[in-house]
């Protein structure tokens, strides 16, 4: 079982945009907020991120960071160089090529890539919602050993123009991602409150673990509890210490969120969906689903399908 794995599929989360920016001299890049998350790395140099309302941060040669909650950002040489907007130098961008700032006929000062990732807009939120504006995972730190490897393949794919190699970056930044996201967990350990550092506690990890793996079933919280080896008081307020709500409040918006996938990547009936989910009555599960989504079952698998034809 691996709840975060469980967590990042029922994100249905897709890989966006994928850039690579070279810059020299003095520069600054105003960005306006993603969606959902942008992950970036330094694989020559440094700069500062900065995203709006917090202060800038310096990140260097094998860093990475993570920007949610679609803040507007900037990159830059200097926090005080004044910033041109991103569409000064991303007019007529293609997808997987290099972006140039400042003269071209010397070694860059940083070499950043940056991949956009797009979340499920309905469940979004269960992830956007517990990670900070900047995520930072400094080269130096010991979390950063397990990413660097893929930065070194990193460097070379977005420096190439050969076969496949859009197809190999984006794997490699599904990889950076769930590690910067390790990352964030070990640093925050079980005290962050919030379900995505409550990984972090073994017991309370074996719960959500059984609630993503078999969401149907009728937990109580004395089965969770006997299961990852706590009283059931004990395992009732350590989970909404860390996750932030009750366990089988958990649970019932996790069915809703396990059966919103289901609604956008297939056919089946809304009624059979409803009753794998452990509902008996298509009204009971249309008031649940519209509780947790804010839509009805039927009016977000349109919506879904309308979002996957157009992207």
């Amino acid at each position: 079982m691996d709840p975060l794995n469980d967590v990042l599929a029922v994100l249905d989360m897709r890989s966006a945009q994928f850039a690579r920016l070279e810059a020299t001299g003095a520069w600054a890049i105003s960005f306006l907020g993603y969606q959902h998350i942008k992950l970036g790395a330094v694989l020559d140099g440094a700069c500062w991120v900065e995203t709006e309302g917090e202060r800038p941060v310096r990140v260097a040669d094998g860093d990475c960071y993570l920007l949610g909650n679609g803040r507007p950002y900037r990159l830059s040489s200097d926090p005080a160089v004044p910033a041109q907007p991103s569409s000064d130098f991303f007019a007529g961008f293609v997808e997987g090529s290099t972006v140039r700032v400042g003269p071209s006929d010397s070694h860059p000062d940083a070499v950043v890539v940056g991949c956009g990732f797009h979340l499920d807009t309905a469940n979004a939120a269960v992830l956007l919602d517990v990670l900070p504006p900047l995520v930072h995972v400094p080269a130096a730190s010991e979390e950063a050993d397990a990413i660097r490897t893929a930065l070194n393949m990193l460097r070379k794919e977005t420096a190439t123009t050969e076969v496949g190699s859009l197809l190999i970056v984006e794997r490699l930044a599904h990889i950076v991602l769930v590690q910067v996201l390790r990352s964030h967990i070990a640093a925050q350990g079980p005290t962050g409150q919030a379900w995505l550092t409550a990984l972090a506690d073994p017991a309370i990890a074996t719960a959500l673990g059984l609630i993503h793996e078999t969401p149907a079933h009728p937990w109580t919280v004395a089965e969770l509890a006997a299961k990852a080896g706590m009283s059931r008081s004990h395992l009732a307020a350590r989970f909404s210490e860390l996750v932030g709500t009750p366990p089988l409040e958990y649970l019932a918006t996790w069915r809703i969120r396990s059966a919103a996938r289901e609604l956008r990547s297939g056919n089946r009936t809304i009624a059979s969906i409803a009753a794998q989910y452990g509902y008996n009555s298509d009204s009971a599960f249309s008031h649940a689903f519209k509780r947790v989504t804010g839509m009805a079952p039927g009016r977000y698998r349109r919506q879904a399908r309308l979002a996957s034809s157009s992207s």
